[in-house]
């Protein structure tokens, strides 16, 4: 997860606002190195899904905006200027999928703390 983290954040530098999202996916890599080595708190990660989360809510009514959308092809596709939603959905998924890493994360490590 740590290479597969670490490579979101990397193609990210080629986003139009490469900071924010090299930081997001950056940020969820660097918490898997890190336990590779020792436990990270809880609290740690409790406080950055809560973080991905609020600034999902940034980015949900994109999302509804594709959902009510004809074309569902499109998030695959090029960026439309036009089209807003798709890249705000994109990033919708992206932070999902992040929260989803580290709650896997989250039980990994308490199951590793377990044995």
């Amino acid at each position: 997860m740590f290479v597969i983290f670490a490579l979101f954040a990397y193609v990210q530098l080629n986003d139009p606002d490469p900071v924010i999202w090299f930081l997001v996916y950056g940020l969820v890599s660097l918490l898997f190195l890190i336990s590779m080595f020792k436990t990270v708190p809880e609290i740690v990660l409790y406080a950055v899904m809560a973080g991905l989360l609020i600034f999902s809510l940034f980015h949900v009514g994109y999302f509804f905006e594709w959902i009510i959308s004809n074309d569902k092809s499109e998030l695959f596709g090029k960026m439309v200027y036009e089209k807003p939603y798709i890249e705000g959905t994109r990033e919708f998924l992206g932070l999902f999928i992040a929260i989803g890493a580290l709650l896997y994360l989250r039980s990994a490590s308490s199951k590793k703390d377990r044995n």
